[in-house]
């Protein structure tokens, strides 16, 4: 079992998504701690230059799937080229965004090569560990070297797993845009391309579906790359709750987010949800008011350089990791808020 291998999602204009930017620099340091080198996947049209994006993450291969039919992603053909691929290069670790893409993907290999694959991670890490097997009749110790830790929230959270594939390969993962960070290896790396023939990967009925027509349409915030976010949770009480969130944003040049028990009141749209389940954010600094602080919530906001927490229970659990907690109700805390910002 070889190398680390990460699918990059292309965007329109062939711009690498972000997801899989950051995937290649959690993929670049679990294959020097391996050992071993960090190859990618592309698939799409018109690929060229694509490489100039990726190798700066360390990236040692990159393989180039380029023919018309392959942009936009339909299921068969990008399965079956990764498939085929992976028989061929027998890769020990595989990372996908936990996107559209990445979920409907990644399950489809996963079952093909009879491999195991692990959803919506938040950390990945290498470590040694030891299982007791039965053989015959009795229980024996079996060691295994090098195994990827899959960890991620489970049972709504109420515990944090670390799942481990010792026996199939690939091992496989998703993690969800935001999750890991993204960070240039070296500006000047050089890897080398190896270009495909669609053709020998890929049986021609793979392209039995064929997209007519799409819309792509533009996101309405900046919430992952917002320096400042000010979220709203349960505790903000209603619709109309809000408005002093995106008022006090305003003047912050902030952008506006939510917990999911907010989102799910219907006080707010789905894609400002942050958490396991929404977006994960990092900014400088973040507001939370009226949030309790679930661990799927936490998990998406955890990483921010100052958490201030505006709360009327001084035992919720998000004043635990909170630089300043601030006791008392939006209406009372918000107001002020705003109206010392503006002066």
């Amino acid at each position: 079992m070889n190398n680390v291998f990460v699918y990059i999602e292309i965007s329109e204009h062939n711009k690498v998504a972000d997801v899989s930017l950051e995937l290649l620099t959690k993929g670049r340091q679990l294959a020097t701690q391996l050992g071993v080198q960090l190859e990618c996947i592309c698939i799409g049209s018109g690929l060229d230059g694509i490489e100039n994006q990726l190798m700066p993450y360390g990236v040692d291969c990159v393989h180039v799937f380029d023919d018309p039919r392959l942009f936009p992603y339909t299921t068969l053909p990008h399965a079956s080229a990764v498939i085929n691929l992976f028989k061929e290069t027998q890769p020990q670790i595989c990372l996908m965004g936990a996107t559209v893409i990445g979920r409907d993907l990644g399950p489809r290999v996963s079952s093909a090569l009879h491999s195991g694959l692990t959803a919506d991670c938040t950390q990945l890490e290498i470590d040694d560990f030891d299982m007791k097997v039965k053989q015959g009749d009795e229980f024996i110790t079996r060691h295994y070297d090098n195994q990827l830790m899959q960890i991620r929230p489970a049972f709504g959270g109420s515990i944090v797993a670390t799942i481990v594939n010792p026996e199939h390969r690939p091992q496989m993962a998703t993690v969800r845009d935001g999750v890991m960070k993204k960070e240039i290896f070296d500006a000047g790396y050089k890897g080398r391309v190896v270009r495909h023939n669609a053709e020998d990967y890929i049986d021609s009925t793979a392209f039995v579906v064929r997209v007519l027509d799409r819309h792509v349409e533009a996101a309405r915030h900046n919430l992952k790359g917002a320096n400042i976010v000010v979220a709203g949770g349960y505790g903000v009480g209603s619709k109309e709750g809000f408005d002093l969130l995106f008022q006090l944003a305003h003047e912050l040049h902030a952008e506006v987010g939510a917990s999911r028990a907010a989102v799910d009141a219907g006080w707010i749209d789905h894609d400002r949800q942050i958490g396991q389940t929404g977006v994960t954010v990092r900014p400088k600094v973040y507001i939370a008011c009226g949030i309790s602080g679930a661990i799927q919530h936490i998990a998406g906001m955890k990483d921010a350089g100052i958490i201030i927490s505006i709360n009327n229970d001084p035992d919720a659990p998000i004043n635990q990791i909170a630089d300043y907690n601030i006791c008392g109700t939006i209406e009372e805390v918000l107001p002020k808020m705003i109206k010392y910002y503006k002066q």
